[in-house]
């Protein structure tokens, strides 16, 4: 029976709780170029940035009453602020805040059993270029380790269809100012993965004894969705938010101590320009940011 006072159930969120800071962190964007338009020529600027970043969780002491007459959801509230900083300029270049959610807390008015959330966490997000998204999800709790797969920020061979062979050096360009030369091991190294991000969050795990991870995976495409002011709705429209995050114990080697780490990978599909194969629809841009963070 649903009571009238109660604490809040967090569920995987509860590990979340605290100030998390990270100087790994890494964002690749294309964004429409100067003489583009939005349903012509596919002109385009790709960024990389690899910043700092402060990110807050702070628990809402009260469950959030959602009441549906026989059922009642007890959402667990977390907030969160994310701050981020360019690494080398200091400035500030992202600023974010909403709300993680627990929506596995459902209790019946009556002798009926109540039904199992059909996602147990969501994610609200507002970014003040203009964009507010719903993305829900799961997760999934794994002694040892979980391995973070790859992902790609590129367009997809599909969307690329026609396009001139060199329509993407830019990517190549960036990764060659990324890539340095080992002298010890006489290679080349990639300081960042400008097509795979994710790939430093694998670098960033290894060698390391993992002891317990909680995989959240959210997703707008999860009964969620995405709304953005009408300049972005014109000009590169986001239309989709997928995100993971690993929250790790790892034990130290020599002290036998542990620590929390954090990890996230997040893919906004930005869609601007026509495709050229002329199929319908706008070509579609993966945004992929990446972090490392430990618990302050």
């Amino acid at each position: 029976m649903a009571t009238q006072e109660k604490t809040p159930s967090f569920g995987p969120l509860e590990g979340l709780i605290g100030t998390w800071v990270g100087v790994k962190g890494w964002s690749v964007i294309s964004v429409p170029a100067p003489g583009s338009t939005p349903d012509g020529t596919a002109a385009f600027k790709l960024i990389v940035q690899n910043y700092s970043e402060t990110l807050t969780f702070k628990a809402v002491d009260d469950p959030v009453r959602n009441r549906g007459g026989a059922l009642e959801q007890n959402i667990g509230a977390v907030e969160y602020e994310q701050r981020i900083h360019d690494l080398d300029t200091k400035a500030l270049i992202h600023v974010e805040n909403g709300m993680l959610m627990y929506l596995g807390d459902i209790e019946s008015e009556t002798d009926d059993e109540a039904p199992a959330a059909k996602f147990s966490i969501a994610r609200s997000a507002t970014i003040p270029h203009g964009d507010s998204a719903m993305i829900l999800g799961d997760s999934v709790v794994k002694e040892g380790k979980i391995a973070v797969p790859d992902i790609s920020s590129l367009p997809s061979t599909l969307d690329m269809v026609g396009a001139p062979v060199d329509f993407l050096d830019q990517y190549d360009k960036e990764q060659k100012r990324l890539t340095v030369d080992d002298i010890v091991m006489k290679t080349k190294s990639k300081i960042f993965n400008v097509t795979n991000p994710n790939e430093n969050l694998q670098r960033d795990n290894n060698g390391l004894e993992v002891l317990k991870t909680t995989h959240m995976h959210l997703d707008s495409e999860n009964e969620g969705g995405i709304n953005n002011v009408p300049f972005i709705v014109r000009h590169a429209n986001a239309t989709r938010f997928q995100c993971d995050f690993w929250l790790q114990t790892i034990k130290l080697p020599m002290s036998g101590q542990t620590f929390e780490q954090l990890q996230y990978s997040q893919n906004v599909a930005l869609e601007f320009h026509k495709k050229f194969s002329g199929e319908p629809g706008l070509i579609r841009w993966p945004h992929v940011t990446v972090n490392t963070l430990t618990k302050q």
